[in-house]
């Protein structure tokens, strides 16, 4: 939830290009207070109480893809957080399409690359015309 504002303006430039973009429930205290993500006593308790995690994955089963916003984030260039990776499993264990916005690290340096590469998304390398 890092990059929830960019969320925003990516799920307005795909219903653009004629997609039907939706974001992770549970955003809302995301868009007001952008610390929200890095307070996790507030936030757990927030996922809990309005069974964010399980209806995000309810979500997923209605789409036919994901797309994950891998920007940098902790000085690591195609950063992806264990919810994205999370929601990227069940994605690949329904069979749909995983896209990533950008190239991932090498699993040498970090060990959830390995996991994301076994999963074989497709990097768009910030072309949003490679949706398909």
């Amino acid at each position: 939830m890092a990059f929830t504002h960019e969320m925003i303006a990516m799920q307005k430039k795909l219903n653009k290009i004629d997609h039907v973009a939706l974001i992770p429930l549970g955003s809302e205290p995301h868009f007001t207070d952008k610390k929200f993500v890095d307070s996790l006593d507030a936030n757990l308790q927030f996922c809990i109480d309005n069974n964010v995690m399980k209806d995000n994955f309810a979500q997923l089963a209605t789409c036919d893809a994901i797309l994950v916003l891998n920007k940098k984030r902790n000085n690591i260039d195609g950063y992806i957080g264990i919810s994205a990776l999370m929601e990227m499993a069940v994605v690949h264990y329904l069979g749909k399409k995983i896209f990533l916005l950008n190239s991932i690290p090498s699993y040498d340096e970090h060990r959830w690359a390995h996991e994301v590469s076994i999963m074989q998304p497709v990097i768009l390398h910030g072309d949003l015309s490679k949706i398909i």
